[in-house]
C-alpha cells in the first residue's frame, strides 16, 4: 500500500475516496531509558533507546492505519499526518497518532 504525506500521487489519479483512517499507539518508556537519556542530556549525543521506541511507536501506528484502509478497500493513503505527544505522569508515555485519507488509485 502506498502511503504519502502529499494530497495526491503524481501520475496516479485518485479513482475513489474511501474516508479518513487513523492509527494510534501509546508506548511507555522505562526507568532505565529515562536515566540513560538524562546522562545523554548532560554529556551530549543521541539517545538510541528513545529513538528505537519512537520508531516502534510510529511504525505500529502506521501499520494500524494501513490495516484500516485495506479493510475499506483502499490501496493507498494520502495526506498522512503524524503527531507525537508525551502523556501520563511526568510525560512517561509516548503517543503517536497518524491520520490520512484512504483512497483507490
Amino acid at each position: 500500500m502506498l502511503i504519502s504525506t502529499t494530497p495526491t500521487v503524481e501520475g496516479r489519479p485518485i479513482q475513489a475516496y474511501k474516508g479518513v483512517v487513523t492509527g494510534e499507539t501509546i508506548i511507555g518508556a522505562n526507568l532505565f531509558k529515562d536515566f540513560m537519556a538524562g546522562i545523554r542530556d548532560i554529556i551530549g549525543g543521541r539517545s538510541g533507546s528513545y529513538e528505537r521506541v519512537l520508531r516502534e511507536a510510529k511504525d505500529t501506528a502506521l501499520a494500524e492505519m494501513q490495516q484500516r484502509a485495506q479493510e475499506m478497500g483502499a490501496n493507498a493513503i494520502v495526506g498522512v499526518d503524524i503527531d507525537y505527544e508525551t502523556i501520563g505522569q511526568n510525560g512517561s508515555m509516548l503517543m503517536v497518532a497518524v491520520s490520512g485519507t484512504a483512497v483507490v488509485i
